[in-house]
């Protein structure tokens, strides 16, 4: 199924106010697409519980089917009707729901969530969204949302609307405009699965803070291991540029995306994430600098060393999968 062959879409850009929002709960039901801000990135959503709706996802995106895709919920009731949950996954959703978690557990009998969106598994991942406009929407739709990122599969995730427009215009319904988003790296993914608890992807709530409420540490995912949550794949978030990562310099014709004012005498195009070295503010400026940087047709773009700590281990991890060959 691939969009490019079909004729495309009359997307709309709309301000995020209770009629557009109203009408896109309605484009949801009615099988369409909506790209909509969440507080780590905007996303790309679609009826979850149809797999005609989730088809039209991975056609906009041109995604391998077999990379799930989250279910978006308005509450932990309403997870609850998708998802079984043991009591660590339920101390996690009490500790940071509505925010930037989801959590992979096996499906309940009532799940409701397609085949296509679980990939065929039989867990599906879960998040309930902080943002405001994400809530509104997922009320209006009164079902699951399956969003993954709105951008095409592999390129650098949208932290603003035009981010959005730019990659899926013609290919989407309607963009809802809520501004430019808080957390600007993708949620954490946690599996909580007979065999334990695991951190499958590193994102907006780290590492620690999650190990802090389970009381012991979170395993790691096997390295060959299938993908079993969204973001697992090793290539993603792509820039057409080379990435060179923890860079000490700087060299001829690249350009820079700095951190904590490393390389404050370069003449090149550059960026940085953060003068400061504030990890918060450098994960809500990453994607938006990586998409700059590539618009300048450099070829490779030098990374400055980034702290393992904190918010640093999910960008990191965004930097690795965007510096993978492909």
């Amino acid at each position: 199924m691939n969009p490019d062959s079909a004729a495309p879409l009359a997307t709309r850009l709309c301000r995020a106010d209770a009629a557009s929002i109203a009408e896109a709960g309605e484009v949801l039901r009615a099988g369409g697409l909506v790209a909509f801000p969440t507080e780590t990135v905007y996303g790309l959503g679609a009826d979850a519980t149809s797999g005609a709706a989730v088809a039209k996802i991975y056609a906009a995106k041109e995604r391998p089917q077999f990379n799930p895709l989250i279910a978006h919920v308005a509450d932990l009731a309403a997870a609850q009707r998708e998802g079984l949950f043991g009591p660590e996954a339920l101390a996690l959703a009490h500790a940071f729901w509505p925010g930037p978690l989801t959590l992979v557990v096996p499906a309940a009998p009532t799940c409701s969530v397609s085949d296509l969106a679980r990939a065929g598994l039989d867990s599906v991942a879960i998040r309930v969204p902080a943002h405001p406009v994400a809530q509104a929407l997922l009320r209006a739709a009164a079902r699951p949302v399956a969003a993954p990122s709105a951008n095409r599969s592999g390129r650098v995730s949208p932290t603003h609307a035009a981010h959005v427009m730019g990659d899926l215009e013609g290919r989407v319904n309607m963009v809802l405009d809520g501004g430019p988003t808080e957390v600007g790296v993708e949620s954490t993914i946690v599996a909580c699965l007979p065999g334990g608890v695991t951190l499958l992807r590193p994102g907006g709530i780290a590492r620690e803070r999650i190990e802090a409420v389970l009381g012991h540490k979170l395993s790691s995912p096997a390295a060959q291991g299938p993908v079993t949550a969204p973001g697992m794949l090793a290539s993603h978030y792509a820039p057409n540029a080379r990435l060179r990562l923890d860079a000490q310099s700087v060299e001829p014709g690249e350009a820079v995306l700095d951190f904590g004012g490393r390389f404050t005498d370069v003449q090149a195009a550059s960026f940085d994430l953060s003068p400061s070295g504030d990890l918060a503010e450098a994960a809500s400026q990453l994607f938006a600098f990586l998409r700059a940087l590539d618009a300048t047709g450099a070829e490779v773009i030098a990374v400055a060393p980034i702290p393992h700590e904190g918010l640093g281990e999910a960008i990191r991890d965004r930097l690795r999968r965007a510096a993978a060959p492909r």
